[in-house]
Order: structure tokens, then C-alpha cells, then sequence
């Protein structure tokens, strides 16, 4: 009896980006800021952490808080911006991005999906933007992440075999799919949870967001900007997203690494 062929894989054209855990402020009734204008507790975290530095907590100059973190930004005091930190959960992002993603060291923290211990034979696949919309050259692409998905599929079957000598089984598994997965491209959907702060999250998105960065982690930029900058403009408010030459979004900054 033959195996049956995988099904045609599902394809990603753009990623999904969920937010995980954010920060939750407690003001201490002793050292109590006049708070100013609306905000969030990351942002109101950000300024009580600014204020201890010069115990200005009575807000001397009435700003709202999110006036006094586009001070923040302007004067490039950006240490107070690391203690507000924001968990998102990233999917449909192809494995090639999060190659690039986790070079960002400094102020993060990733978990991502073990190719190891899950089955690939139903793995998904982003469809590279360079590539989408262009019917040959997806009919091409497509061709390539069949035939590797089919590959897997045929080499997991058959290095479980060869390690029919290991008695357990889950062990056994896990050795022909960390063999096998030598065959799958870097276009297969990986999903990973990012941490990070404030001003981490500020230094990534202005290099990824870039016309310079690679197509893919720059869709992903812009959309985590969008996100983020719901969650607390107070941080990400001086980024502007705009139509590149290419016809890609991009964003730029206007305080630069603060």
C-alpha cells in the first residue's frame, strides 16, 4: 500500500501578528505622578521611571504623558523606554525572516516552533512578496516547496525505518524529523513569540522598516508598527508609514535610536 500524497500546503501572503502581554502599571500611593492626557500603563510606567530620576512627580511643567515621552524621544533619553516591554505572537512569517529577526539581541527574548518535534508533512508555507501576485512565478515557486514537502514526507517514512532499532518512538520520530527537515526551504511558516522592549522594539522596527530591509521582515515591520503604535503611541508615534518607490510600504523614524 502506497502513502498517501501530502495535501497541497497552505499558503501565507502576509503574517499575523497577535499581542501576547503587555505592561500593567501600579503607581505607588507614596510617589504619586499628576498624570496629564490619556495613556497606557507602558507609557505611564515609561514617565514614572523618567520622573524618579528628578523626583518631578508633582509634573511641574503639566505635561500629558504622552507630551513628556515625545520630549523623551527628542532628547534621546531612551533607557526609561526599556521598561515597558510587549509579548507578541508572530505567524505566517517564513523561517528566512526569523533567520534576520533574532540577530536583534539586545532587549529580546524569542520561543519558536521546534522543526524537531512537529510534523512538517503539514507545514505551511509564505509565499515570498517579491513572488506573490506573479502566476508564473508562483506556478514556479510552488513547484519547488511541493516537491520539498513530498521529499520530507518520504524521507520521515523511511528514516523511521532505519531507526527501527530505537524503541522509543517518540525519540525515534524526533531523530527522522531533525534528519529530514535538511530538505524543506527557507519559505516554510514558522511561528515564534517575540519580547521585547520599548526601545528594542523602536531600534528593530527602524532598521526593518526600512526601503533598505528585505521585503519580507519589512512587511512584518510595518504591520508590528501598526500594532505596536495602537498599543502605546507614546512610543512609536514619531514613525511615519509611507508608499515606497517599489510600491511596498516602508516607515521611517524621526528620532533615530534614542
Amino acid at each position: 500500500m502506497t502513502a498517501a500524497a501530502p495535501s497541497a500546503p497552505r499558503l501565507y501572503y502576509e503574517p499575523k501578528v497577535t499581542v501576547l502581554a503587555r505592561p500593567a502599571f501600579s503607581s505607588p500611593d507614596h510617589l504619586r505622578v499628576q498624570w496629564q492626557g490619556e495613556s497606557t500603563d507602558g507609557e505611564r510606567l515609561a514617565e514614572f521611571a523618567g520622573r524618579l530620576c528628578y523626583m518631578s512627580q508633582h509634573n511641574p511643567a503639566g505635561r500629558a504623558t504622552r507630551e513628556y515621552l515625545e520630549n523623551i524621544k527628542k532628547q534621546g533619553h531612551g533607557s526609561v523606554l526599556e521598561h515597558a516591554s510587549y509579548s507578541l505572537l508572530l505567524e505566517g512569517v517564513s523561517r528566512s525572516l526569523t533567520h534576520e529577526l533574532v540577530r536583534h539581541r539586545a532587549g529580546f527574548a524569542y520561543s519558536q516552533l521546534s522543526q524537531r518535534y512537529v510534523d512538517e508533512s503539514v507545514a505551511c508555507f509564505v509565499v515570498p512578496p517579491a513572488i506573490a501576485g506573479d502566476e508564473a512565478l508562483e506556478s514556479t515557486w510552488r513547484s519547488q516547496i511541493e516537491g520539498a514537502q513530498a521529499a520530507y514526507v518520504a524521507l520521515v517514512g523511511q528514516l523511521m525505518e532505519r531507526y527501527g532499532w530505537v524503541a522509543d518512538k517518540v525519540h525515534r520520530r524526533k531523530m527522522a524529523r531533525e534528519a529530514a527537515r535538511g530538505v524543506l526551504p527557507n519559505s516554510t511558516e514558522t511561528k515564534i513569540v517575540v519580547t521585547g522592549n520599548a526601545r528594542a522594539w523602536r531600534t528593530m522596527l527602524e532598521l526593518r522598516s526600512s526601503e533598505g530591509a528585505e521585503l519580507e521582515i519589512r512587511r512584518l515591520a510595518v504591520m508590528v508598527l501598526r500594532v505596536l503604535r495602537e498599543e502605546a503611541p507614546g512610543f512609536f508615534s514619531d514613525f511615519e508609514i509611507y508608499q515606497a518607490d517599489d510600491r511596498h510600504e516602508a516607515a521611517r523614524i524621526s528620532y533615530h535610536k534614542v
